[in-house]
């Protein structure tokens, strides 16, 4: 659990999304899958916060308000589904999304915008999927990027966006989490002795953000998607 915590809030911190997607490899074997998703949700938060705190100044609250319009319509739709879907054929589907994203992003497609559109409709549209996502499962991060990506942002525009969004996206979850009684007694112990190591990840994920190049930080992130997508593939089927 330990080891989840703080590897999670690494990745947190140095790519502004992740938790769900490194978390999950650790904690659905060593805890109970019941405590899983909003464990991963609340720690995903805590990263989200201490990411706010050490890079403010890099992100765009303004930037954002296209995907946290459709996101917050998208949550309590996910929060709902955590009783009705199938996690596995969620996470089957999310993880065969990014290894084949990826996978044609290193073969050279699609091809990514020569320079960034304005943002519109399809962004809601993004949000909206991604607010599903995070009240489902902490998974708020993915979609946004993935959009941001092909759009044609460069790393730090990317990060200015998603980041403000999926901070607000999981705020939203797990408030919808506190509604639907899942913030119980016994997934308050295991947020109580992840969210040190947490804490401890992100802050170190952050120094590694800053000194980064923009390609460095693209083939780290690819690697990182492709890596999950595995891993997410792998536990839904």
């Amino acid at each position: 659990m330990v080891v989840g915590a703080s590897t999670a809030g690494f990745i947190n911190g140095f790519a502004g999304f992740g938790t769900a997607l490194v978390a999950s490899g650790f904690w659905f074997l060593a805890l109970p899958a019941h405590i899983v998703p909003p464990l991963i949700i609340i720690s995903a938060l805590v990263g989200q916060l201490v990411g706010l705190l050490k890079l403010s100044v890099e992100l765009n609250w303004r930037k954002c308000s296209y995907l946290l319009s459709g996101g917050v319509l998208g949550v309590p739709l996910g929060a709902a589904a955590l009783a009705l879907m199938n996690p596995a054929l969620v996470k089957a589907s999310v993880g065969g999304f990014l290894v084949t994203y990826t996978l044609l992003q290193v073969a050279g497609w699609p091809k990514q915008a020569a320079s960034a559109s304005p943002e519109g409709l399809a962004d809601r549209g993004v949000g909206f999927a991604s607010g599903i996502l995070g009240g489902f499962a902490g998974l708020s991060g993915v979609l946004p990027l993935v959009w941001l990506q092909l759009r044609g942002f460069s790393a730090r525009e990317q990060r200015a966006r998603y980041q403000p969004f999926n901070l607000l996206v999981l705020a939203f979850a797990s408030l919808a989490l506190l509604v639907i009684g899942k913030l119980d007694g016994e997934l308050m112990i295991y947020v109580a002795i992840s969210t040190p190591f947490t804490i401890i990840g992100t802050l170190l994920g952050v120094r590694a953000f800053k000194g980064v190049s923009e390609n460095s930080f693209r083939r780290a992130v690819l690697l990182l998607l492709l890596i999950s997508g595995g891993i997410i593939l792998a536990q839904g089927v």
